[in-house]
């Protein structure tokens, strides 16, 4: 969510310089010319394919936090997600076993992996990867994720043995982690390691360069267990802008793009392009900080969580390319809470009773006040982000309509960052794999205040019992007790008011094929995009 990975999840931001045509355009000729002419899988291909996003990883590194949920394209983890996100086998030969109490992991490698630089795959590398993670002088945001586990061993150099503190259902969703080479570390800082711009793994394709705000490029590993990828490289370029990304890409410089909807239907109907609108568990909502004199107020949140018209939200700015949001867990999930899901639309008059009843009364402005305190706020919002720019202006409508006078501010992320305990802010996360993943650290009291795991510093004691027992628990139907409570609470209190579920649009050009959608996360930049599966992606010229 912000310019560094430190909320353990994945920032929308970049830092970008624009990528000149000719400069990127050589950089695709070098790749296909020192690459080992790999025959493709299907057809004949058309050289590296080229694509584009807002983002851009901090690190290359796995340990910390980079691809943490698989779909990375430099590593594989013990298992990958298929197009349907289930899990399937990757590192390991068949999906890991789980002991009948649900606190001992075994997987069997794959024989046969190489790494990029051709040393084999041992299950001591599987070890050392996540040893690292829990590593106390390991600045890895990944750690509160593995904090059941106990210990991880190998006996053998294909088996791995994870044993947990407790039982963990999702423990196995855990194990897609790209695995890391042990000796690329030895007697070295894993936080200041070469490898961390320079990685070393296992998947369909190895770093060539890496141009920080400019491009990533990644050539095909001829070697990789999976089949020889059928493309010979891929180049990302990082292009923070929307505007400037959707001029590239009308000007033929990339084979894909993500674009914001308004953006993407210009190129709906025509020729030599097809846009895909793809389903996610991605929301976007706005971070009610309880620090902020009118923000902490329980009745002004209630009445902005009343008055937003998240309907108008979902045709207008995201051009129906989205649902209205209610809470963190997706309406797709087993674990959504149907009260909650399920709100009624906009009610501008329950809004406004809600604060008569509360004290806050409109002045002759029309902005209401209580105790000489005008029911006033400021709305950040990264200035790059036309889509959250959007947003934040129909919140600040609806919120004059019931006497809130909100000011929206388009900011750097370093401008946001220190601000964050005191102003609101348009955030987004979610995750279609399970409600643990994020908002154990997003509304969890132990997270309070720490960057973008919870900047609002929100704390309940319900939601927190709640969020452990989700976790704590094998058993589904308690699993499922549990995440409904968080639901129902975080729903009371509001510390965010949820907005809109986005669907992740992109525009793919016609001479692409392969491009296989599925449902996505919050964090799809270089990681879990349309592009999860390019290895498979062929392209005429």
């Amino acid at each position: 969510m912000g310019p560094k990975r430190t909320d353990g999840i994945s920032p929308d931001h970049v830092t970008s310089r624009s990528v000149r045509l000719p400069a990127l355009l050589g950089i695709v000729l070098l790749v296909a010319a020192g690459c080992a002419s790999p025959t493709p899988s299907t057809g004949s291909g058309g050289g590296p394919v080229v694509v584009a996003t807002a983002g851009e990883p901090d690190t290359l590194n796995p340990v910390l936090n980079y691809g943490p949920d698989g779909a990375s394209l430099i590593f594989d983890g013990l298992v990958a997600r298929d197009a349907r996100n289930q899990l399937v086998p990757a590192l390991a030969r068949e999906l890991p076993q789980v002991s009948a109490d649900g606190r001992t992991v075994t997987a069997t490698l794959r024989e046969g992996v190489l790494f990029h630089d051709g040393s084999p795959l041992t299950a001591q590398d599987v070890v050392f990867t996540y040893q690292a993670v829990l590593d106390p002088k390991v600045d890895s945001t990944l750690r509160s994720d593995l904090d059941m586990l106990a210990s991880v061993a190998a006996p053998d150099p294909s088996t791995v043995v994870f044993t947990l503190k407790h039982a963990y259902a999702p423990f196995p969703q855990r194990l897609a982690l790209g695995v890391v080479p042990a000796k690329a570390f030895a007697g070295q800082d894993v936080n200041k390691a070469e490898f961390n711009r320079r990685p070393i793994g296992t998947g369909p394709y190895r770093m060539t360069s890496w141009t920080p705000g400019d491009r990533l490029v990644l050539a095909a590993n001829d070697r990789y267990w999976g089949g020889k990828p059928a493309n010979p490289g891929v180049v990302v370029a990082f292009v923070a802008d929307d505007n400037v990304r959707a001029q590239r890409m009308r000007a033929g410089e990339f084979d894909a793009a993500e674009l914001p909807p308004k953006l993407a239907v210009g190129f709906d109907g025509q020729g030599g392009h097809r846009v895909h609108r793809v389903p996610t568990a991605d929301y976007r909502g706005v971070m009610l900080p309880t620090g902020n004199p009118v923000l902490g107020d329980l009745a002004v949140r209630r009445a902005l969580n009343a008055a937003v018209d998240r309907q108008a939200m979902v045709t207008g700015v995201l051009g129906g390319a989205g649902e209205p949001a209610f809470g963190p867990v997706p309406p797709s999930s087993e674990f959504v809470e149907a009260s909650v899901a399920g709100r009624p639309a906009a009610d501008p008059a329950a809004a406004t009773a809600i604060l008569d009843a509360a004290g806050w009364t409109p002045g002759a402005d029309g902005i209401r006040a209580r105790a000489g305190r005008k029911a006033a706020f400021t709305l950040m919002y990264p200035a790059t982000d036309s889509l959250r720019k959007e947003l934040a202006l129909a919140v600040t409508a609806d919120a004059r309509k019931i006497g809130i006078a909100v000011s929206p501010q388009g900011l750097t992320w370093d401008a946001i960052t220190p601000r964050m305990k005191t102003d609101a802010l348009i955030m987004g996360y979610g995750t279609p794999y399970d409600p643990d993943f994020v908002s154990f650290k997003l509304f969890g009291s132990a997270f309070a205040g720490q960057g973008f795991f919870n900047p609002g510093s929100y704390r309940s004691a319900t939601v927190d019992a709640a969020l452990q027992a989700g976790r704590d628990s094998a058993d589904p139907a308690a699993r499922r007790a549990a995440y409904a409570t968080f639901q129902r609470q975080l729903a009371a209190d509001v510390p965010w008011v949820f907005l809109t579920y986005l669907q992740h649009t992109y525009v793919v050009r016609d001479t692409v094929a392969g491009v296989t959608p599925r449902v996505e996360p919050h964090e799809h930049d270089v990681a879990n995009s349309i592009w999860w599966n390019v290895h498979t992606w062929t392209k005429t010229p």
